[in-house]
């Protein structure tokens, strides 16, 4: 048994018990809940992960996670969304809201464990998110500057090549397409095209020399900061 406490709230009770049963059997905790109303009685602070539906009764999904990333004890829990829900649309919803990782029904159960674990992996053994300075050998971001350096020498990056630069770092490892990049950096903005994720890619990795190598393409997939 590890010390990781999970929620799943879904409105298919069937799902809860199968999940629940089957993340008990990696040595979560594991809770069920079968609507956001239920969900939100309990103490989320107690929680390290939600699986969260989408489609549920009068607080959909959406809702329930708009709700916590607006109450300051609830804004950085990580959410996944498991959903039947599969348009681009509601995607890039999902991740304007903060969502972690967004999953379509119907999924392996193999791929929802591997999920989980790799978005524990990630907001637990950070300190990314909440560090000021996240480091790759020679790499500095300092978050709270806005300014990237390598070996001691700033390196004069636009607004979103920073921000591009630091959420692939933040989760080193990790494939995201165009739609994901477009979704976390550039959020609400219209008229954003495919195109210019790749244009700001191509400038940041001339601009950061030989760490550029490490921002790796994926071909059919997106990009990722592949660590050598």
């Amino acid at each position: 048994m590890n010390d990781y406490r999970i929620l799943v709230v879904d409105d298919e009770e069937d799902l809860c018990e199968i999940l629940k049963f089957n993340l008990e059997m990696e040595g979560y905790q594991v809770d069920t809940a079968t609507s956001a109303e239920d969900a939100l009685k309990l103490k989320l602070t107690n929680y390290d992960l939600l699986l969260l539906d989408v489609m549920m009764g009068e607080i959909s999904g959406f809702k329930m996670a708009s709700m916590m990333k607006k109450n300051k004890e609830t804004a950085d829990i990580p959410i996944i969304f498991i959903t039947a829900k599969d348009t681009e649309n509601d995607t890039i919803t999902g991740f304007n809201l903060g969502a972690d990782d967004y999953i379509s029904k119907p999924f392996s159960l193999r791929e929802v464990i591997l999920r989980v674990k790799a978005v524990l992996r990630r907001t637990s053994s950070t300190p990314n998110e909440n560090a000021e300075k996240l480091t790759y050998k020679g790499l500095v971001i300092d978050i709270p500057k806005k300014k990237v350096t390598i070996d001691d020498e700033e390196v004069a990056l636009t607004k979103k090549e920073f921000e591009i630069l630091l959420f692939l770092l933040q989760n080193q490892g990790r494939v995201f397409s165009r739609e994901d990049i477009l979704a976390r950096v550039w959020h609400d903005e219209v008229y954003v095209l495919d195109r210019t994720i790749d244009v700001n890619i191509t400038r940041l990795r001339k601009k950061i020399g030989d760490y550029g190598q490490c921002i790796v393409t994926r071909l059919g997939y997106g990009y990722c900061f592949e660590c050598e």
